[in-house]
């Protein structure tokens, strides 16, 4: 699929990951809905980009949210081909410890944004690209999806998370191979440790840390380096079923 032609929705996408691959798209000639919480930067951001971008405030774990907000883009835009799930949350507790066990409802929550909301999006997103025209190569959709390097290599007080994201690389090719004989192709990104507004919070001893821990390059990851990433999978007819490592060769130490 060329840029050019891109109509994308992409979750989370008011700031960090998704906001990089927001602009990424616009800069070659695509446009985007930004889906992200009415709480959030996203109407300043879309205003900033202009008429190439929408706002749309969106619960992903909602069905009534990623509905309207794919019909709002299917509106502005005149259809949806593209989904780019960037959406999620953080989550940091051991199994149980001295102050008892993790409390159910934080694994819950973790699960419910991070992989029932990309699988609500990607349901949805996917009905609609059913009726879009195919291409030359066949194709009505591209589905693109936010996993980590923790789905692999999870650390200490992250199993809610590391459950998270290893449940979103788990469906990548099973989806992938559900949408197959409509022309729909669906891959997963797992970046590592991205300088995004999460890390930014943290002092900048702990930044170059973590950035020292990182074969090569031995830095942060860069937002637009993940929306490259993702407009290449868009752009590239053969990639798909595939969960892609973006993290410098990085793996993950115990802690």
């Amino acid at each position: 699929m060329k840029l050019e032609d891109t109509r994308a929705v992409v979750t989370g996408g008011a700031s960090g990951l998704g906001l990089a691959t927001v602009e990424a798209i616009i800069a070659g000639g695509g446009r985007a809905a930004i889906l992200d919480l009415e709480k959030s930067n996203g109407a300043e951001v879309a205003a900033g980009l202009g008429e190439s971008a929408v706002f749309v405030s969106t619960n992903v774990t909602s069905e009534d949210d990623v509905s309207a907000a794919l019909d709002k883009a299917v509106e502005a835009f005149g259809a949806v081909n593209v989904a780019v799930n960037c959406a999620g949350i953080g989550s940091a507790m051991k199994t149980t410890g001295k102050s008892g066990a993790m409390p159910l409802d934080i694994f819950r929550f973790t699960i419910e944004v991070n992989l029932i909301g990309t699988f609500n999006v990607i349901r949805l997103a996917a009905t609609r690209m059913l009726g879009n025209d195919p291409n030359e190569e066949g194709e009505r959709g591209v589905i693109v999806n936010t996993a980590s390097v923790a789905a692999f290599d999870g650390q200490i007080g992250q199993a809610a998370y590391s459950a998270s994201k290893g449940g979103v690389v788990g469906m990548t090719l099973p989806i992938a191979r559900d949408l197959a004989r409509d022309g729909i192709r669906c891959c997963t990104i797992a970046p590592g440790t991205f300088d995004t507004p999460m890390l930014a919070m943290l002092a900048e001893e702990q930044r170059k840390a973590l950035a020292a821990g990182i074969p090569f390059p031995s830095r942060l990851g860069a937002p637009p380096e993940y929306g490259r990433l993702a407009c290449d999978i868009i752009t590239n007819p053969y990639l798909n079923g595939e969960t892609i490592r973006l993290d410098g060769a990085l793996r993950m130490p115990p802690r």
